[in-house]
């Protein structure tokens, strides 16, 4: 294994880029940096149930606060990741193809085989401490997810939430992991001072397909609870609905059931996201397809056969039902007693939330030209 390919600077062409740039836009690496083994990484396995199988690489990062590339079209340009890798094991995952720069498959690897930047709090907080730092916005968990199982055990995000309200700096994060009820107060504390966007991510609510396509998750019913617990202690929480998954979770039905769910929670938006499949993602999810649809395939290959995105107009329909949905189910109507938080600064609660990875909709205005210190999120249903 060539764990020279690991810079623990990551800078965003290894982590964010895969996110962030076009698709098929391959990583530039950097010569010059030590292997892992060399910085002193130490590889950890714990046996009881929740860790069986895991391997953690603990390491000590150079830098944890990584720059978006220019040519990304997110309104943000600063993320924190302190995880690589993730236990959630999620077959559509963009982020897999990134494991591949460690020289482990984008598979089996990525959702076995963790990489934790022990030291991500103490560089957050150094960072943040920077006389050029300008406050600008920061996303939090937008490779891998930060409440991932993992965290129950490193503990890294106290830490991390806590390095953001001392410097009363904004931030965002979306997870699938219900682990953030646990940060609960010092979410509060740090809306008191500062922009907090909070979303979770629930892209359907069939559990059959959540067993299949997400096993390392907790239940789309479980993160709609907390989503709810969040909004009913103050803390404005969105839905990231994504990934819709075609002909699985796409139907009128389908759709209907997972907004309405949604609303229940008390999402003060939702934003659709259809399922794109870029390298290292494709070849492990058409695995996953043949094994469990087979009959899928011809259809998929049809649908995804000119890149990692689906059609426009495919997108732009998904957009415009669940654009529907939201309205019949009032997401986004004002809510009394909600809001807690820093003043806006103009921004309002639910342009707080955290921007999805791109889905390219057809017609979608320009992001404007990005501020210095000034997050600009992309709109919500």
């Amino acid at each position: 294994m060539r764990w020279d390919s690991l810079r623990l600077d990551d800078p965003p062409e290894a982590e964010a880029g895969d996110l962030f740039t076009a698709a098929g836009q391959g990583a530039v690496r950097r010569e010059g940096t030590l292997p892992l083994i060399e910085r002193g990484a130490v590889a950890r396995t714990f046996d009881t149930p929740g860790f069986r199988g895991m391997t953690f690489y603990e390491v000590q990062a150079r830098s944890v606060v990584n720059r978006v590339p220019e040519a990304s079209r997110m309104p943000f340009r600063w993320t924190v990741n302190p995880y690589r890798g993730c236990q959630h094991a999620c077959a559509y995952c963009f982020a897999r193809n990134s494991h591949t720069y460690l020289d482990m498959d984008a598979g089996a690897d990525f959702n076995t085989r963790v990489v934790v930047k022990v030291n991500a709090p103490e560089l957050v907080r150094k960072k943040l401490a920077s006389a050029k730092w300008a406050g600008e916005h920061i996303a939090v968990g937008m490779n891998v997810d930060c409440y991932q199982r993992a965290e129950g055990r490193y503990q890294l995000m106290p830490g991390i939430i806590g390095a953001l309200t001392a410097a009363a700096n904004p931030f965002s994060i979306l997870t699938k992991g219900t682990l953030i009820l646990r940060d609960a107060e010092l979410l509060a504390a740090a809306a008191e001072v500062t922009e907090v966007g909070l979303n979770v991510s629930a892209g359907f609510t069939d559990k059959d397909l959540w067993r299949s396509i997400e096993p390392g998750t907790p239940a789309p019913a479980r993160r709609l609870e907390a989503c709810a617990t969040l909004n009913e202690r103050g803390l404005p929480c969105g839905v990231l609905m994504g990934p819709v998954v075609p002909f699985l979770s796409d139907s009128p039905a389908q759709l209907d059931q997972t907004v309405r769910q949604i609303a229940a929670a008390g999402a003060h938006h939702v934003m659709p996201i259809v399922l794109h499949l870029r390298p290292g993602t494709r070849e492990w999810f058409f695995a996953w397809l043949r094994a469990q649809h087979p009959e899928l395939v011809g259809r998929y290959l049809e649908l995804y056969g000119h890149g990692a995105y689906a059609p426009k107009a495919y997108q732009n329909r998904i957009a415009g039902q669940v654009r529907e949905l939201a309205d019949k189910y009032g997401i986004g109507r004002a809510r009394p007693g909600s809001g807690r938080g820093a003043p806006s600064r103009g921004t309002g609660p639910a342009a707080r939330a955290v921007p999805a990875p791109p889905s390219r909709p057809a017609g979608e205005a320009p992001v404007p030209p990005r501020a210095a210190a000034r997050p600009e999120q992309l709109t919500l249903l």
